[in-house]
């Protein structure tokens, strides 16, 4: 069982697009800073995807990066096969440092944990976008909302966005109990 809190970190349109053709759907520098604070120093889970479309590792996390290729391995990046797997391994690193791990999608990744997850960590970019990859839905039944924040609109951010966190209702592994 995953000891340290798992949080998801995502950008998501108004109408659930996270991506288009593997990359990012618009510009925000505001956004891209606060995906730094939050992850620094931290097991960073990612689909090989998401991994590719960033094209390098990122500075000060271990990243760890789900795929099924057999073959595939990035000179200091940590590779699992699965999901469980990749959690399990992040978990490990966790416990010796921060607490927490951070999956940091792609929508793949994002379906298979967020039933794991305990906290979300979302920007809410005010576009409605076409895109081919979407962030999971956020039940309320599930997810109740603990932060929002409007930052100062970037000089080169594109859209508005807001800082919205969620944590979850009830303890990983139980039934929902309502709102």
């Amino acid at each position: 069982m995953i000891q340290a809190t798992v949080s998801l970190v995502a950008a998501v349109a108004r109408n659930g697009v996270i991506g288009v053709d593997n990359r990012l759907a618009w510009r925000l520098p505001t956004d891209l800073r606060r995906f730094r604070d939050l992850t620094m120093g931290k097991p960073l889970v990612m689909g090989r995807k998401t991994f590719e479309s960033i094209g390098r590792l990122l500075p000060g996390r271990e990243t760890i990066i789900i795929t099924r290729r057999a073959e595939y391995l990035v000179a200091g990046a940590h590779v699992a096969r699965d999901v469980e797997t990749g959690l399990a391994l992040a978990d490990r690193l966790a416990m010796s440092g921060q607490n927490e791990i951070i999956v940091a999608g792609g929508a793949e990744i994002y379906a298979q944990t967020i039933d794991r997850a305990d906290r979300l960590l979302i920007t809410e970019v005010d576009l409605a976008p076409p895109g081919d990859a979407l962030f999971p839905p956020i039940d309320p039944a599930i997810w109740r909302e603990i932060r929002r924040e409007r930052p100062p609109r970037g000089e080169r951010d594109e859209p508005e966005i807001e800082f919205v966190d969620y944590a979850r209702r009830d303890p990983r592994g139980s039934a929902p109990t309502g709102a």
